[in-house]
């Protein structure tokens, strides 16, 4: 039986020609999600982060999926990439949310913003493992508005100085280097994007929020700078182009978040598949049942229209990145990839949502394979731009810039 990640190739393969390489990375990704299987699951039950994701990731050479081979990577397109998050999907949102931030907010803004002597010292490190990456943009009192950004930086010679905090970042705690976004001191503009080592003085993990509702394999944290010198060649993009650098890095994190929900939603079908054609309820496999049908054909329904949504995104990204001089493209891959976000993000909480009712009593346990779906599927829809904060972008391309919310 065909399984659902080798029919996305399949149905990929009709919008644009794979590779062999392409097919090699899909094994790799393959196995990689197979050795990570029983390890994910453990640490999941023991509400810790799963640190044998870079290590099997490293294995498997796919810790730069992304990233161009001149770096180390395999230097897969959006839409190769896009395929390779979802697999990492079905094994939760725990892995995808490592891959995503260290390369589609991580690496792929050091490839896009980078001078070529930064790429050279990080990217290469970051493509092979040697190096773990993070996206330090969160606050405790700016989310969803970086203009509220309270982290400062002050300059002393060839030296920039960062002062402040950072809440809610993903590998926050075990990060080599970190992107970090901060005003010049006293300014509300000319936010600038940092490239942070975290083994400088001054730099310093408060806090890994463990108490989170679920998201358990995930490493999550807050930080703070005290006076943490930065070298002015650590500057990602130019100085005062900080907030461009934010913009483009989340195009990225939210392909790969809709991609990673994905294989969420393709998990929840094939557990409950096998679920309702074993389970036996007055006298007969639950599967027959009329209204557990209704949820299997929901949660199938939720992953059709999801899919074509985030390949679309995956394509215009490509579509963009062949001709950068096109801020139209730019503006297009950045509209439909908050289409694809918000859809996925939602899908696959209702997805999750009807896996637990078919599983009944045993899906409220994390013992289930479906219970921790429907606990890490709902930060899919905070992190990395909210529902309302999408629906605001999708509405102001519909009505136009001058009805932005924001501006």
């Amino acid at each position: 039986m065909e399984k659902l990640f080798e029919r996305s190739i399949r149905d990929a393969s009709k919008l644009m020609n794979l590779t062999e390489d392409d097919h090699d990375l899909f094994q790799r990704v393959d196995r990689a999600c197979d050795e990570l299987l029983i390890p994910e699951f453990e640490k999941y039950m023991e509400r810790k982060y799963n640190d044998k994701v870079p290590e099997v990731l490293k294995k498997h050479h796919l810790m730069g999926i992304p990233i161009s081979k001149k770096y180390g990577g395999d230097g897969a397109r959006p839409l190769v990439h896009s395929l390779a998050i979802e697999r990492f999907g079905q094994l939760g949102l725990g892995v995808v949310t490592f891959v995503d931030v260290h390369q589609s907010l991580g690496s792929l803004t050091i490839q896009e913003w980078g001078t070529e002597e930064q790429k050279q010292r990080y990217l290469t490190k970051a493509a092979t493992g040697e190096i773990v990456l993070a996206y330090a943009l969160t606050e405790p009192e700016a989310g969803s508005d970086p203009g509220s950004l309270k982290t400062q930086f002050r300059k002393d010679g060839s030296d920039y100085y960062l002062t402040g905090s950072k809440y809610l970042i993903s590998n926050g705690s075990v990060a080599d280097r970190l992107i970090v976004f901060a005003y010049p001191e006293g300014q509300t503009k000319g936010m600038t994007a940092f490239l942070v080592d975290a083994r400088e003085k001054g730099f310093a993990v408060d806090m890994k929020l463990e108490e989170k509702m679920g998201l358990f394999t995930s490493d999550t944290a807050m930080l703070s700078f005290d006076d943490l010198r930065v070298p002015r060649d650590d500057i990602i993009g130019e100085e005062g182009r900080g907030l461009a650098v934010a913009y483009s890095a989340l195009l990225n994190g939210r392909i790969g978040i809709a991609s990673g929900c994905l294989g969420v939603m393709e998990d929840c079908l094939n557990q409950v598949k096998e679920r309702t054609s074993s389970r036996m309820q007055h006298g007969k496999a639950i599967g027959k049942h009329q209204l557990i049908q209704r949820h299997i054909a929901r949660i199938s329904s939720n992953l059709e229209s999801s899919r074509w949504l985030v390949y679309q995104a995956a394509l215009k990204k490509e579509d963009y990145e062949n001709n950068k001089a096109d801020l139209g493209l730019r503006s297009e891959a950045d509209r439909i990839s908050a289409v694809a976000k918000y859809v996925a993000s939602k899908a696959a909480f209702d997805s999750a949502d009807s896996a637990v009712q078919c599983f009944g009593g045993f899906g409220y346990s994390i013992l289930s394979p479906v219970a921790k779906h429907l606990i890490d599927t709902r930060v899919a829809r905070i992190y990395e731009g909210t529902d309302e904060v999408m629906e605001l972008k999708i509405a102001s391309t519909v009505l136009g810039k001058e009805f932005e919310a924001y501006r």
